[in-house]
């Protein structure tokens, strides 16, 4: 396949018109403005748009049909480089973590941006946040339970966490006990959409580290481990952002109610198979639900959290 070393009006414009689309369509193809496309045009090789729009310049050309491909090329002549089909590596974007004041629990921030969501890789523009690096593990959930006096997960030995999983995600966890965590410590349950740019980033991958399926980065059901893993364990699958456990481990509870007293689940578990781990994939379940492969981690608006570290300070 061609992939452009750095996007620039010029080239801008050749996949606009590759994919013969006006200037309407294209930004709404994108989810960025129309005055904005016609600026980057007008710019020509002069202007150069940001990376986030970067990442999703160069998702809508990978994902275009050959045909269009090919009349891209040509526009662009000698602008293109080669490749062998290879994923483009995944940048990271998130590059630095913060302490959250509640739990002391490392945080890191995704941007406000447009990402690409769902199995169609819509465009969507979501406000700045903060989510858990892990998903909250039974240590730090048994803070939560001995401070409030919560119910303790039934396959806790004696209703104290075993020496053994104490770093591994907390299970056996309802919503409504993901839910009284997250506001215990500040927090909130992302929103599936939230969750789904966490692990994406914004160019549109398949899995948090590219698009390249590779059960060894994560741990599925075809591992054959049979259990939960510490949060820290898969460091070559993190997302763009840093973020771990975003394919396998446990099924994470999300805010986003699929339907009247069901709530969405995202990113498979030790016990999916590794197609059921793609973070666009959909899934939900009742509130009430529990089991040994579900947990969850937090997330909380940016200007929510930076208040309070500015108040802190």
């Amino acid at each position: 396949m061609t992939m452009v070393q750095r996007w620039s009006g010029v080239e801008v414009r050749a996949l606009r018109e590759a994919m013969r689309m006006s200037l309407r369509e294209f930004a709404a193809h994108l989810g960025i403005s129309e005055r904005m496309i016609s600026k980057w045009e007008a710019g020509k090789e002069n202007i150069h748009p940001r990376p986030v729009n970067q990442g999703a310049l160069d998702t809508c050309l990978k994902r275009c049909d050959p045909d269009i491909q090919s009349r891209f090329a040509a526009k662009t002549g000698g602008s293109l480089a080669a490749g062998a089909g290879e994923d483009l590596p995944v940048t990271p974007i998130g590059d630095s973590q913060v302490q959250h004041p509640s739990d002391g629990r490392p945080m890191v921030k995704v941007d406000g941006s447009v990402y690409l969501s769902g199995p169609s890789n819509d465009p969507v523009w979501l406000a700045a946040f903060y989510i858990d690096v892990h998903p909250v593990s039974n240590a730090e959930y048994a803070l939560f339970t001995t401070a409030t006096g919560r119910a303790v997960p039934e396959h806790w030995k004696n209703g104290e966490v075993p020496e053994e999983i104490a770093g591994h995600p907390v299970v056996m966890v309802t919503w409504e006990d993901a839910t009284a965590y997250a506001k215990w410590a500040g927090k909130e349950l992302p929103s599936s959409q939230q969750w789904e740019k966490a692990a994406r980033g914004t160019r549109g991958t398949v899995y948090p580290w590219g698009d390249q399926p590779t059960p060894a980065k994560c741990n599925v059901r075809e591992h054959g481990i049979g259990s939960t893993t510490p949060g820290d364990r898969y460091q070559s699958g993190v997302s763009p952002y840093g973020v771990y456990d975003l394919c396998g481990n446990v099924w994470e509870w999300c805010a986003t109610e699929s339907r009247h007293g069901r709530y969405e689940l995202k990113g498979g578990a030790w016990t999916s198979p590794f197609n059921r781990a793609t973070p666009s994939s959909f899934n939900d379940a009742a509130m009430s639900m529990y089991d040994d492969d579900t947990g969850f981690r937090c997330a909380v608006s940016a200007e929510a959290l930076e208040q309070q570290l500015q108040a802190g300070s």
